[in-house]
């Protein structure tokens, strides 16, 4: 009997390919939206060091310049913050259609999968028959003969 041979085979590599490209387009998008919340963590700190300042600034000999550029960095980090916030918004939304496509990519190439086994069965079910046919052909033969002796 003739090799397995799965007719979309081509097929299924590409789904397999476009898997693996959702994959690293996940990766990506995962690794963006790290390196974006890690920003926004960084300007939080700022933030929380200038504060830390105007507080010193305060309790001290006053120093009206001091205090009012601690004020106003302050300010300018909160339009950072809500800057970088509004990223990794932007940041986790693209991650998660990233997570969608790939999980598609996963469905797609699971179902190419699953066709393929389904068409290994049916091929080792036709093989068994057509065995098992040979064998009742051989042994319908064997038995068919008539015997040398001539006993029957």
């Amino acid at each position: 009997m003739k090799k397995f041979r799965y007719s979309m085979e081509n097929l299924l590599q590409v789904k397999k390919k476009l898997e693996d490209q959702a994959k690293i387009a996940y990766g990506l998008a995962r690794l963006r939206l790290t390196r974006e919340e890690e920003k926004l963590e960084q300007v939080k700190q700022r933030k929380t060091g200038y504060e830390n300042e105007l507080r010193s600034l305060r309790s001290a000999k006053l120093d009206l310049l001091k205090l009012k550029q601690c004020e106003q960095a302050i300010d300018i980090m909160m339009a950072n913050i809500k800057q970088q916030t509004t990223v990794v918004k932007n940041t986790a939304h693209r991650l998660e259609i990233a997570r969608i496509r790939l999980n598609d990519a996963m469905v797609e190439r699971k179902t190419q999968e699953r066709l393929k086994e389904k068409a290994f069965t049916e091929y080792l079910l036709e093989f068994d028959a057509e065995e098992r046919k040979e064998v009742d052909e051989l042994n319908s033969f064997i038995y068919s003969k008539p015997t040398p002796n001539g006993e029957d």
